[in-house]
């Protein structure tokens, strides 16, 4: 009977037990996947990548049957839940793999691990995109009750640090992501959650309560509105799958393949021409009134291009992709329509995580600085804010592409330096807009701290105070800072791209590291 075979009798019988991982096959379980309003694992890489480039890895996998309470339905473990494979995203390669929770509800089994562990490698030597479509539980805890297996543990989290700052790495939450996928997310360049669907967190509410007695639900204990907004651990919160299949898709169009590969930049015409009028009527001279940068970044960018990372978490710091002449570049601001734009603790997180990001893939960045300072009392203090601080400014002198400095209105005291403002970081360029103030601290608070025995000895203090702000306000604009040359210009803002864009254009892609010959820097926290 064997010997009657033929090759396409064999090729047949492979593709019919392929076909029983298909949603076609399953359709109960897709219908399932729908009654939660979620769609299935395969469903989502079709609308991830590009169409017909899906080529699977480990498609014929299944669980093994030697767990506790392992059995005959131990087999109907396709793809042991987790589908991984290469594609294209706008024709680029990529790596991406995709839990389904239809099986043991997402849980990562062994040959699942290995299987997530291999698109590692590939993404890792091939120098490839990771994208992590995750939804359900960590390890699967059959599978985990044996030491003869646990206890080899594997190499999952020692290659996604070899990964890091290598390879773009995105992680879509779309679903149950409590334990495992919170640990990959964690090392993930791009998080988006889908709020009312999405969560993410150390431990799952059935294991917070069998360990801690503590009754929740998942949303409360770490659902959008925690993860995204007020922790920060996830960069953007959408309201569907299809946002965040698409959020993935745009910020992989601004990073290169891998760290050494060719910049994503797009045909654009020069000269540059300036910008609208309109960005001078964006940002009040007076220092008592606000206003949003975003606005302001959004006419310096070419048009369409601002992409804003973690918007609805530390919002007085605002960091964006975008593109200067085709080039794409980051921009991190300070916001005065939140506490004025001063920086504390999540903002310093926020800030130097986008520094990082940014040198790893070669972005160039841009400061637009407008901060009366960092966050000062009691409150601050208990957020660890020095050391937090410190993150900023490490990252900055780490940074080794180039940047340039604008000061916008205030750039007053440490707050300056953290905003690599003058000379502080070697920016490739320093500028200010004529509406600049930069001095140690807020005019006033000066006066106070330095100066309040003489103006209090004065036969009308009041008046005397006023008089010592006035004559400080003249010395702190932004043409003295160009005269003492703490800066290199102050500038037109509506020449403000075409400069940035001259600057890039001519700048070297790295500098060359000026660090002593040290092994490694020490973070800060």
């Amino acid at each position: 009977m064997t010997a009657d075979r033929t090759m396409r009798d064999l090729i047949e019988g492979i593709e019919n037990v392929r076909a029983t991982s298909s949603d076609e096959a399953r359709a109960a379980a897709v219908e399932r996947l729908a009654g939660r309003g979620k769609l299935s694992a395969r469903v989502r890489l079709g609308r991830l990548v590009d169409p017909g480039t899906f080529d699977e890895i480990g498609g014929l996998v299944t669980a093994e049957e030697d767990g506790i309470g392992a059995g005959p339905a131990r087999t109907l473990s396709p793809a042991d839940g987790v589908v991984v494979g290469t594609a294209r995203i706008d024709g680029r390669p990529v790596v991406v793999f995709s839990q389904d929770f239809s099986v043991f509800g997402g849980s990562i089994g062994r040959l699942g691990s290995a299987k997530i562990q291999r698109a590692l490698g590939i993404a890792i030597s091939r120098g490839l995109p990771l994208i992590m479509i995750l939804d359900g539980g960590g390890h699967r805890i059959q599978d985990g009750q044996d030491a003869r297996h646990f206890a080899n543990a594997n190499a999952t989290f020692h290659n996604f640090a070899r990964a890091s700052g290598w390879i773009p790495m995105v992680a879509l939450m779309l679903g149950a992501g409590f334990a495992g996928p919170t640990n990959y997310a964690g090392t993930a360049d791009f998080v988006v959650m889908v709020r009312g669907l999405s969560t993410m967190g150390i431990a799952g509410p059935a294991l917070v309560k069998a360990a801690t007695g503590e009754d929740i639900d998942g949303m409360a204990l770490g659902g959008a509105d925690i993860q995204v907004d007020q922790q920060g651990i996830a960069d953007l919160g959408v309201a569907n799958e299809d946002e965040a299949l698409a959020a993935a898709r745009r910020f992989l169009s601004y990073l290169p393949s891998n760290a050494r590969a060719a910049q994503q930049i797009v045909d654009h015409s020069r000269p540059i021409a300036p910008i609208d009028d309109a960005l001078l009527d964006l940002v009040p001279v007076s220092t008592r009134k606000a206003y949003d940068v975003r606005k302001v970044l959004a006419l310096i960018a070419d048009t369409g291009s601002l992409f804003e990372l973690k918007p609805t978490f530390a919002p007085n710091m605002v960091t964006a992709l975008a593109r200067l002449g085709g080039r794409p570049v980051g921009f991190i601001a300070n916001q005065a329509l939140r506490l004025g734009g001063m920086i504390n603790a999540n903002a310093c997180d926020k800030g130097a995580h986008f520094i990082a990001l940014c040198d790893a893939f070669g972005l160039p960045l841009v400061s637009f600085i407008d901060v009366p300072g960092f966050s000062i009392g009691s409150g601050a203090e208990r957020t660890a804010l020095g050391r937090r601080s410190a993150k900023l400014v490490f990252e900055w002198g780490h940074a080794s592409v180039p940047r340039v400095s604008i000061v916008l209105r205030k750039g007053y005291g440490l707050g300056y330096f953290a905003m690599a403002g003058g000379r502080s970081f070697a920016a490739d360029a320093s500028f200010a807009w004529p509406s600049a103030e930069i001095c140690a601290m807020s005019i006033e608070g000066a006066i106070d701290v330095a100066f309040r025995k003489a103006y209090e000895a004065a036969p009308d203090p009041m008046a005397r105070r006023q008089e010592m702000i006035a004559e400080t306000r003249a010395r702190i604009g932004a043409l003295r800072g160009a005269e003492g040359f703490g800066i290199d210009d102050v500038i037109d803002p509506r020449d403000t791209r075409r400069r940035l864009v001259e600057i890039f254009d001519s700048a070297q892609a790295r500098r060359p590291n000026d660090h002593p010959p040290k092994y490694r820097s020490i973070a800060p926290i």
